[in-house]
């Protein structure tokens, strides 16, 4: 009796999609179900949205924020997303038919190689939601500071934990912080906006 095909990964249930991938790998994702729209207009409040043209996401998972921006963004701007997951890669490929939208199998380490390889140079805003408090130290490290150098001078990088751990590094490493709470996400998240001063220069450490 011949078996059933695998159904497409795109048009499988995003929820569904999202929840088997964290319990394959939990401190890849950090919780069982995508952002809140609690969580992602805190984070996504702070975006000058008529200025913004290159916006980078790492981890976008099954593209929770990823269509927020897409949606709010300029017909012009451009949204690089890197994903580490070949799961979400696949669905996001397939689920979001956006030109402006370019899906890249890849680490968040390489931004600056990616965003040259588009030929999008420096990018406005970066979002991230993958959990730094799980990474090796250097690993995050790198990661922030690599986000750094790859930001317009006054871009900012917005970034969503549900731990503070990731605090110390964006203030050794940005000019400036501003952090917030929401307590409505599942669990409750940490919101942070680092921000490149206006002539570059790294924070001095």
């Amino acid at each position: 009796m011949p078996t059933r095909s695998k159904q497409p990964v795109h048009r499988q249930h995003p929820i569904l999609l999202f929840s088997r991938n964290f319990i394959k790998h939990p401190k890849m994702l950090g919780s069982v179900i995508p952002s809140s729209r609690f969580l992602i207009e805190q984070v996504l409040k702070r975006v000058d949205w008529d200025r913004a043209r290159v916006f980078v996401e790492y981890g976008p998972g099954v593209g929770t924020i990823t269509r927020h921006v897409l949606k709010r963004m300029h017909r012009d701007a451009q949204v690089v997303v890197l994903e580490t997951n070949a799961d979400f890669v696949g669905y996001l490929r397939g689920a979001i038919p956006d030109t402006r939208l370019h899906v890249v199998h890849g680490s968040a380490a390489d931004v600056e190689r990616v965003l040259q390889e588009k030929g999008l140079g420096k990018a406005d805003y970066a979002i991230s939601g993958i959990p730094f408090s799980t990474m090796p130290a250097e690993v995050r490290e790198q990661i922030v500071q690599s986000t750094h150098d790859a930001l317009r001078p006054g871009g900012a990088f917005l970034v969503y934990q549900f731990s503070s751990k990731v605090r110390a590094d964006l203030e050794r490493v940005f000019d400036t912080l501003h952090t917030s709470f929401e307590p409505l996400n599942v669990p409750p998240a940490h919101v942070f906006v680092a921000g490149v001063g206006t002539n570059g220069a790294s924070h001095p450490a």
